[in-house]
């Protein structure tokens, strides 16, 4: 046989997509953070609270502060792509953890094809890509537990890869 088999479980895929906004107080602008998550993603957002006061920043504990929408599938993989066209496919290298997984994040959030409503403001939003492959349940199910081997876990090198031939995208060298 002259061409390799490809191995269908060594395949990397984009297992959930995490939208933050945090905006810092709670009120009105956070109503309206989570009213543009919600048009983003379609999908209801929920609040995130401080964890300690810091009175240098005016924010309470257990104050809400911040928004997020955990999305999955084909949707999360939509807004992925409208989001990295913001960033013109360019990404630093210390995005990417050690665990295989990136985030970046966006100045306005009327970049992303979102018309621009006065009453609502701008926004800003943080992207964050957990990366898996398939076969990653064992390590979560309740029934027969296993550990997830070294070799199918996912790397930055792994990543870095991924992103560079699905998006033709380019890592320039920044930290880490």
């Amino acid at each position: 046989m002259a061409e390799e088999k490809k191995n269908v479980m060594r395949d990397i895929k984009v297992d959930k997509l995490i939208l933050n906004c945090c905006v810092g107080e709670s009120g009105d602008r956070l109503t309206r953070a989570a009213r543009v998550l919600e048009q983003l993603t379609g999908q209801q957002p929920v609040y995130s609270k401080a964890r300690y006061t810091l009175r240098s920043f005016g924010i309470r504990r257990n104050e809400k502060i911040a928004v997020h929408v955990t999305v999955r599938g084909e949707k999360a993989l939509e807004i992925l792509e409208r989001g990295l066209k913001v960033k013109e496919y360019e990404l630093l290298a210390k995005n990417f953890s050690e665990t295989g997984n990136f985030g970046f994040g966006i100045n306005e959030h009327i970049d992303l094809g979102i018309k621009y409503d006065p009453t609502t403001g701008i926004y800003g939003m943080d992207f964050f890509v957990c990366l898996t492959r398939a076969g990653a349940r064992v390590a979560r199910r309740k029934v027969r537990q296993s550990r997830v081997g070294f070799r199918h876990k996912i790397t930055k090198e792994d990543a870095i890869k991924w992103f560079q031939d699905k998006y033709e995208g380019v890592v320039l060298s920044g930290g880490n």
